[in-house]
């Protein structure tokens, strides 16, 4: 018998949270739950969490900070979908600016959250069933640069280490798997972060600007990612296993 998938659940509305738990757990998955980021780090601490649900307004250490903690360590890669009770644009950017896989604004149907956590999950585990990657390969190698699929980080010319957030790398591996390919916006926005553009959603556009700072790539005069105008983006180099 399959293992449930854990989820983390840190919320500090103790109602919410209640039902959230309840509903997920009917759902056939195991879960735990934390009020502020101090109980989610002794959570993570504690057992295996396979995603987070974290809520963006915490008393004390908000989410963003938690978010960010999370990112930071080589060791763990746990997918994090975030809640916000603000439904703005620039809330959904940072959230998946700071390393969150996916977002959902409250409130919310415990039915279409269900729905992200699996989607989350199917996504992190497997590669886009509708486009294959041209290597399969730990390491990526294009111009001064080398993509490290399994640690998820860059190295420069020099070995120098630059960490990604899970939004970039998945960007990047996505862009790597299709060199030379004029990917559009609602497609990298689908195979990154597994759902349908919106009107006016710049998250993808706001991420590839991320990108090009780690790559030190120049806008004007772009060495890797060019801006196909009114199609979307490409990755202008070769692409070779490491």
């Amino acid at each position: 018998m399959d293992t449930p998938d854990h989820i983390l659940v840190v919320d500090d509305d103790r109602p919410l949270l209640d039902l959230v738990a309840r509903y997920l757990a009917d759902s056939g998955l195991r879960v735990s739950q934390a009020r502020d980021a101090v109980q989610a780090r002794a959570a993570m601490a504690s057992a295996r969490i396979d995603l987070v649900v974290l809520d963006l307004m915490l008393p004390g250490e908000d989410g963003l900070s938690l978010c960010r903690w999370l990112r930071s360590r080589a060791d763990v890669h746990v997918p994090i979908l975030m809640l916000t009770a603000r439904a703005e644009e620039t809330d959904r950017v940072v959230g998946l600016e700071m390393g969150a896989d996916d977002y959902l604004a409250k409130p919310f149907a415990t039915r279409e959250l269900l729905a992200r956590i699996r989607a989350v999950l199917r996504r992190t585990r497997m590669l886009p069933p509708n486009l294959q990657p041209v290597h399969q390969a730990r390491a990526l190698r294009f111009g001064d640069w080398t993509l490290d699929t399994t640690a998820r980080h860059l190295l420069d010319a020099q070995g120098t280490l630059v960490s990604l957030t899970g939004g970039e790398f998945r960007l990047l591996r996505v862009l790597l798997d299709h060199p030379l390919r004029v990917l559009h916006r609602d497609q990298l926005l689908n195979l990154t972060q597994g759902r349908d553009t919106e009107a006016f959603d710049r998250s993808i556009d706001l991420l590839i600007s991320r990108l090009r700072q780690r790559l030190r790539d120049d806008p004007r005069e772009p060495r890797y990612i060019k801006t196909v105008r009114n199609e979307g983006y490409v990755l202008c180099a070769e692409v070779v296993a490491a």
